[in-house]
């Protein structure tokens, strides 16, 4: 009986080791990864890689967020040389662009009155403007020091003034951000958000191509891909952050898949499942 017994555990173990009864717990993937561009004709995606990864890119990128976390707009707008009112505004609005046509429909007559450098952009756009007849000030700099209660009252109906012909001429507001180029941030804030990106994408890469990586392929000149022999279990089909292009289209993937065993799972990779772009701030 105990030989009997030692022969059915070495059996056993052998069936264990043999290469099919490995390949019984695995299954494998192949994808087809196709970009319909404008012109409705459908391209293959060749010969760009292609990942396997335990966990999706975009959960990936978040836990990457606690060691890159991103830029917050309103410390970037204490640490900007520009008045109070200015920087009450910009926080406000999220808006660190003075320029184009969605940052001139954010200002509001008050406003223009109440930012110094919106005032002063303001009035330097209308009164180099001969085409209207724009309100002209009373009080004068001597007045400041001789009498400053009426140079303050004379400044304080000037600026009503000024904010109801803004009211009543809405459109006088184009232009003004010309005069805001010496102290719009857009630049300084566009070069620090790029900047953490960068960092963020190196990190989220890192992690991406080492805690989190399956298997990689690239795709061949039919935009074909395979996995094999891949441990049963939930998994992502990803571009990490590259895009493909095919005319105007730009497309990435992050799509998840479930691999069974001794199965061939088959996934089609196009616009329509195609991660959406994330929409900015100005």
């Amino acid at each position: 009986m105990k030989l009997t017994s030692q022969i059915s555990l070495l059996v056993i173990a052998v069936l264990l080791a043999w290469p099919g009864a490995a390949n019984s717990q695995t299954g494998s993937i192949q994808f087809d990864a196709r970009i319909r561009a404008s012109a409705g004709i459908d391209e293959p995606v060749r010969q760009v890689n292609f990942y396997l990864l335990r966990k999706s890119y975009s959960d990936i990128e978040a836990e990457a967020k606690a060691t890159v976390p991103p830029t917050k707009m309103n410390d970037f707008i204490d640490k900007l040389d520009v008045s109070k009112e200015l920087k009450a505004w910009m926080k406000k609005n999220q808006c660190v662009h003075f320029s184009g046509e969605a940052f001139l429909q954010l200002i509001k007559p008050d406003d223009v009155i109440e930012v110094p450098e919106f005032y002063d952009a303001y009035l330097d756009r209308m009164q180099g403007d001969q085409t209207v007849v724009f309100p002209q000030p009373k009080y004068k700099a001597a007045d400041k020091e001789k009498d400053p209660a009426k140079y303050d009252a004379q400044v304080k109906d000037y600026k009503k003034q000024v904010k109801a012909f803004f009211i009543a001429n809405p459109t006088s507001i184009q232009g003004l951000d010309l005069s805001m180029e010496d102290v719009d941030p857009g630049h300084k804030w566009d070069v620090l958000v790029a900047k953490n990106k960068g960092a963020l994408d190196r990190e989220t890469t890192i992690l991406a191509e080492g805690k989190y990586l399956v298997a990689r392929t690239q795709t061949d000149l039919d935009g074909r891909g395979y996995f094999r022999q891949i441990p049963a279990g939930t998994y992502w089909l990803s571009s990490l952050d590259v895009e493909s292009l095919a005319g105007e289209e730009r497309e990435r993937w992050d799509t998840p898949v479930a691999v069974t065993p001794s199965h061939e799972t088959y996934v089609l990779l196009s616009n329509i499942n195609a991660v959406q772009s994330a929409t900015t701030n100005p």
